[in-house]
């Protein structure tokens, strides 16, 4: 299909024409947003740890970003609601405005417990576009081609943990942890304007009711359609692993191989990988389908992940550093591109309902993930053991969702 094609949805009798590129590269922006509030603040969590004494309270700068998680899942139910109901544009403005505030909040707080309450807030308006951007992708494209552009998307997206972090050190050669913080303003402020240009994609035809039973209708349909169920809850395991790396690869880094000074230009490079597997994930959809992708691709890190928990355990948990990053590299390569394909799969089947799965997606996949990343984190001190027998067991248990995932009816 020529990239120029362009898509548009029925809003109140017109329609808002729109190419390709220019939503992949809308799509992709507001996920960098939702991102910024976490890669940014990577870099400065030396400074986090020192300002609020956080050795001495017995708690990991890690907190900050689990906190902001906790938020994101917890309202992508209710802006995908809202989203159904009156459209993705005006909801996911609210959002960003949401966004905002936590941000201006969190670069200003006192002390620690104003902090984490607004990164809580933040994660909340960073919610809406995490789960409007993916029913935005379903109200425009669908199956394959939903799966080519979401991985594109993402493969943009991940710009964000190779110049977001470097951008981050940047700021802090001038200023503190807090103008970090206030850069986000800055991002919230181009988000607004581009999503006020983007237009509606939501067709009249297909808003839905605040009623309570419509809303019930909705959520029973997602948890009966197996293909929605499994793969959602697929996404949730895989996600732990990565969220794994990203609540603990600075940690490793400073306290297993005593790089921390390098940590931005690992965690770029990280990034790099995983943009090149999701660049070249649109041509393998194209001639092998997403479904079987998917369950190559589970296996597949299964397999890494079993490799990586032998040569850790072989080197009584502290591989060469070459070795452990390369391990994390591939797992998180094959992590991206199960991503896109398990979102299309699990959204193909709820046309009408796409706000709602969306949400219940992002809900699962963000808040089973940071807990399962939890339990991974509490654990890792001087060696990367628990990191990659984590990824065995998170990965055994999405590789079995998945079959099942691809195993059912597109509808039940």
């Amino acid at each position: 299909m020529a990239r120029t094609r362009r898509y548009g949805a029925a809003v109140n009798g017109s329609t808002t024409q729109r190419t390709e590129r220019s939503v992949i590269a809308f799509l992709a922006f507001i996920g960098i947003l939702m991102a910024f509030g976490v890669d940014a603040a990577l870099p400065a969590f030396d400074e986090l740890s020192e300002s609020f004494d956080l050795e001495a309270r017995n708690l990991s700068p890690a907190i900050t970003g689990t906190v902001y998680f906790v938020g994101m899942a917890l309202g992508q139910v209710v802006y995908g609601v809202l989203g159904d109901r009156f459209g993705r544009r005006p909801i996911l403005l609210i959002g960003i405005g949401v966004y905002a505030l936590g941000a201006l909040v969190s670069a200003i707080a006192p002390n620690l417990e104003v902090l984490l309450a607004a990164r809580f807030v933040w994660g909340l308006g960073a919610s809406a576009p995490t789960v409007l951007r993916m029913a935005i992708a379903r109200d425009l494209f669908d199956g394959d081609r939903m799966a080519r552009v979401v991985s594109t998307v993402a493969a943009v997206f991940l710009l964000g943990p190779i110049i977001v972090p470097i951008a981050g050190e940047g700021i802090l050669l001038v200023g503190s942890w807090r103008l970090v913080f206030g850069a986000a303003l800055v991002l919230a402020s181009i988000a607004f304007v581009w999503t006020l240009r983007f237009g509606e994609t939501l067709a009249d035809e297909h808003r839905r009711t605040l009623r309570f039973g419509p809303f019930v209708e909705a959520l029973e349909a997602v948890v009966r359609t197996s293909s929605t169920r499994w793969s959602i809850l697929s996404m949730a395991f895989f996600t732990g692993s990565f969220f794994v790396w990203l609540g603990s690869a600075q940690v490793i880094l400073d306290q297993v191989y005593d790089r921390d000074s390098q940590f931005t230009i690992f965690f770029g490079l990280s990034g790099v990988g995983m943009a090149i597997a999701l660049m070249s994930n649109g041509r393998l959809i194209d001639r092998f389908g997403i479904r079987y992708l998917a369950v190559r691709a589970s296996v597949a890190f299964v397999v890494v992940a079993a490799i990586g928990t032998i040569a850790a355990v072989a080197a009584d948990g502290v591989p060469s550093l070459w070795v452990w990053f390369g391990w994390a590299c591939v797992a998180n390569a094959l992590n991206m591109i199960l991503g896109p394909m398990s979102s299309a799969i699990a959204m193909e089947p709820m046309g009408d309902k796409a706000g709602m799965a969306s949400a219940l997606l992002g809900l699962t996949q963000l808040g089973g993930g940071a807990i399962l990343a939890a339990i991974v984190d509490a654990r890792i001190d001087a060696t990367v053991t628990p990191m990659v027998v984590g990824a065995l067991v998170y990965g055994a248990a999405g590789l079995g969702c998945m079959v099942l995932a691809v195993r059912s009816p597109v509808t039940d």
